[in-house]
């Protein structure tokens, strides 16, 4: 839905439940596509959620809706419906979802849920609950269609019309006795092949899985990679234990994504941030801020050290601006560069070196450019004084874009060899450490040459 519908549809909401128009309201929601009302539900207030969210009387859409909603306005929902009323919606949930869900409860709340829950249902979700949230294990289907490599394509094709798990049947997964993973065939191949084939005979042996305690970003770079609907999760000895889907990759990808450029611009890594009210999200981004307040204040006692130097060459001042924009520019550049390069793939870890070369000559080319174009124009400026304010201005600028660039290459690979999210380098961290060292080459080529 276009942003001008939603728009549309939000006011037409609110003046229904202003007016207690209940029954024009069940109809419109009944209507709406969940993830539109999912992205509803953002906009409005906490007391129009409360009255709203009771009136969707068809328990799958609205659990569809609740699967669909942000994580805080998940749990705020939640908290005002009662317990019978939360078995109800959850009893229509994936599996998957479910386990999102009451990964954001209290333990208490959790264990209480499942304890009411079908056996079937809670051994499921116990079992999703027993990984981490960011795991293929956390985020896989525990329902997933299979069957013995024994049998034919048509008796194949006989279960699977007959299987309520059909509607996720993007491949079929070909299993032995013991239930090991043997192949995969598409729905394609099972349809095109003689009827009385078996499925071992024209399965694909090469199958791309996972383990469960593969992290979620490498499993999204896995289906990315071979182009597959869905990729299978099984243990350490290939027994199939589910399936990632590409609708939870697709998640996955967003969600990752919205944290490296909140955690790249120095604003925390809570996706929801935006849902935040004013003083938690200033409690969010208060410690990210720190760090480029305490690197002000070393820079600050740096220009103040070289305050004899200022106060005889009044020049140099007016270029610090520039000197340290530059650095940090180039530095943020080439750690975007190498941190976008990890998440694809394209830079390996172990041949990093290439990459840092790569940016030192890349800095050097433009470091030495701004540095001979930046000389001409301060000479140009300041045409009384002499020659060597130019060369030092233009060195500086020339040493610190060059030094920028490797730290900004080097900080995210060290970071990712740590086993640390590197999209913080970007972040104040390493831009408030290249105003530090670009205050420091500069003012030290200065001491030198003046």
């Amino acid at each position: 839905m276009l942003t001008q519908e939603i728009h549309i549809l939000l006011d037409t909401l609110r003046r229904l439940n202003r007016r207690g128009a209940s029954a024009n309201l069940r109809k419109i929601l009944h209507k709406t596509h969940p993830a539109d009302l999912a992205t509803l539900f953002r906009y409005f207030t906490e007391q129009e959620r409360r009255e709203i969210f009771p009136l969707i009387t068809d328990k799958h859409h609205a659990s569809e809706v609740l699967s669909e909603m942000d994580d805080s306005l998940r749990a705020e929902l939640i908290n005002q419906l009662t317990r019978e009323q939360v078995i109800e919606l959850f009893s229509e949930m994936a599996t998957d979802d479910l386990a999102d869900i009451l990964g954001l409860l209290p333990d208490d709340l959790s264990a209480e849920i499942v304890s009411l829950m079908e056996p079937e249902n809670s051994d499921e979700l116990e079992v999703i609950l027993g990984y981490p949230e960011d795991t293929a294990g956390g985020i896989m289907i525990p329902e997933t269609f299979s069957l013995n490599e024994e049998i034919s394509a048509s008796r194949a094709i006989e279960i699977l019309q007959q299987s309520e798990q059909s509607e996720m049947a993007f491949y079929v997964y070909v299993v032995d006795e013991d239930r090991h993973l043997k192949g995969v065939c598409s729905l394609r191949q099972l349809l095109l092949v003689n009827p009385q084939t078996k499925l071992k005979e024209f399965m694909t042996t090469q199958v791309v899985s996972v383990l469960p305690d593969t992290d979620q970003e490498e499993v999204a770079r896995l289906v990315g990679r071979y182009n597959i609907l869905a990729i299978p999760v099984v243990d350490a000895d290939n027994h199939l234990l589910g399936i990632v889907t590409v609708d939870d990759i697709i998640d996955v990808i967003r969600e990752e994504a919205t944290e490296d450029f909140l955690q790249m611009a120095g604003a925390g890594r809570d996706r929801e941030i935006l849902l935040k009210s004013t003083f938690e999200e200033s409690k969010l981004r208060f410690p990210w801020l720190f760090a480029t307040w305490i690197g002000g204040i070393v820079a600050s006692l740096i220009v103040s050290s070289f305050s004899d130097l200022l106060r005889e060459v009044v020049a140099l001042a007016a270029f610090m601006p520039i000197i340290a924009g530059m650095g940090g520019n180039i530095g943020t550049q080439s750690a975007t560069i190498v941190i976008r390069g990890l998440a694809t793939g394209r830079v390996n870890i172990r041949e990093a070196w290439k990459v840092i070369l790569k940016e030192f000559r890349v800095g050097l080319i433009l470091g030495v450019s701004y540095g001979i174009a930046l000389s001409i124009i301060v000479n140009l400026i300041y045409h009384t004084s002499a020659i060597t304010v130019g060369l030092v201005v233009g060195l500086g600028i020339c040493f610190v874009m060059i030094i920028s660039t490797l730290v900004g290459s080097f900080a995210p690979l060290l970071l990712d060899r740590l086993n640390v999210d590197p999209a913080i380098a970007t972040g104040p961290f390493v831009t408030t450490s290249i105003d530090i060292l670009g205050l420091l080459i500069y003012f030290s080529i200065a001491l030198l040459l003046l």
